[in-house]
């Protein structure tokens, strides 16, 4: 049986007059609850999953607070069932959960990587999972979140496994942006692609193309950073430097490969970039029809693994919200000041301290074919 999340196993288990302090140690200042409407409750119990909100501590003065939304879930049919049932389900399930988002006062909404199918990459099996693939401009599932995004006022950041038609029906790990009036903003692509453990995601597609987009909505300045390019510092760096004051993560990663580092990177890169960070991953144990192996030498195997959700946001201030459980769908509701991001900017100077042009000069040329490392030995 899964551990469900550390938060529960400290308020059981730590007295609760040190409790506050254990918390402010491990999330920084305390993040207010959320209340929520009625009917959002009653939807969300109908429904089975966890609903959390947080408000985040702004600014002194001049708050510009919005609410983010994030989904971790758990695949709703098994891995053989017919492609568009598989995809159906998942526009079912997701589509509750966001109505229920809309309830909460939900401004953008973020969905876990390759939503709307299993995260089959770990099989090596080009069929059926390439044929989860669509269109990011007009594919069935754009054109669902695009209804949405203009019934609910929302912006919706949908991240799928592209078909991209204009180029050889080339395959991308892609996250699209629709406004919250219902147009598609436009699309970034994932920029750094693993290959370790079952993650074999260069056998479908390769690193994306789109660079560092940052993309401007009613509600703010967004970004979205890609599962694996967490692992990436210069990654993050780079959509702030394009004005990004919410970086998107959304991820699919297993417990035994990834877990230690999970409550660190997202929130790392909002503290070294005065932006939110907004760490997404989904959750449970999916099973594949045929075997695989994994290159390391052991018996081959029909899973990935847990996939442990507990997704949070993390502020420009090194606060972080609880994360959501690590066995259950869920979505998480978090208030946030973004006049935060440059108060901070202004205390910390990360960004008026970050010597780019010494790095850059120091990047080239150490990507020069002739570069030698600077080491000083005794002589």
């Amino acid at each position: 049986m899964e551990f469900e999340n550390i938060e529960k196993c400290l308020e059981k288990y730590i007295p609760s007059e040190e409790l506050a302090e254990v918390q402010r140690i491990l999330y920084g200042k305390q993040c207010k609850k959320l209340e929520f409407s009625e009917n959002a409750k009653e939807r969300n119990e109908n429904l089975g999953f966890e609903l959390a909100g947080y408000e985040m501590p702004g600014t002194t003065s001049k708050p510009r607070r919005i609410r983010i939304g994030l989904i971790q879930n758990k695949i709703v049919l098994p891995t053989n069932a017919p492609v568009k049932d598989q995809v159906d389900a998942f526009h079912k399930r997701i589509g509750d959960i966001a109505d229920v988002a809309s309830h909460c006062g939900v401004n953008i909404l973020c969905f876990q990587e390759a939503w709307t199918m299993p995260f089959a990459f770990c099989t090596r099996e080009k069929v059926p999972w390439t044929d989860f693939a669509e269109s990011a401009e007009d594919g069935p599932t754009t054109k669902y979140c695009q209804e949405m995004a203009k019934r609910y006022n929302m912006v919706i950041i949908s991240p799928i496994l592209e078909r991209d038609g204009a180029h050889g029906g080339t395959l991308w790990n892609t996250a699209v942006v629709i406004s919250n009036t219902g147009v598609v903003l436009g699309k970034t692509r994932k920029n750094h692609i693993p290959r370790v453990g079952d993650f074999n995601e260069s056998t479908y597609y390769m690193e994306g193309n789109t660079g560092h987009r940052v993309f401007q909505t009613v509600y703010g300045k967004i970004a979205i950073n890609i599962c694996y390019g967490r692992h990436h510092p210069l990654n993050w760096m780079m959509y702030g430097v394009n004005g990004a004051e919410i970086v998107f993560n959304p991820s699919a990663t297993v417990g035994a490969l990834s877990e230690p580092m999970w409550p660190i990177e997202a929130r790392c890169a909002a503290i070294a970039n005065h932006y939110y960070s907004c760490a997404i991953n989904r959750v449970g144990t999916e099973t594949f029809p045929n075997e695989f192996t994994s290159g390391d030498g052991k018996p081959a195997h029909k899973d990935f693994g847990h996939f442990y959700g507990s997704s949070y946001v993390a502020a420009p201030d090194g606060t972080r919200t609880p994360g959501l459980s690590r066995t259950q769908d869920g979505l998480l509701v978090t208030s946030v000041d973004l006049n935060l991001c440059q108060e901070i900017s202004d205390k910390w100077m990360f960004r008026a301290t970050a010597r780019h042009e010494m790095y850059a000069e120091s990047l080239k040329e150490s990507t020069q074919l002739e570069f030698k490392q600077d080491i000083i030995k005794e002589k």
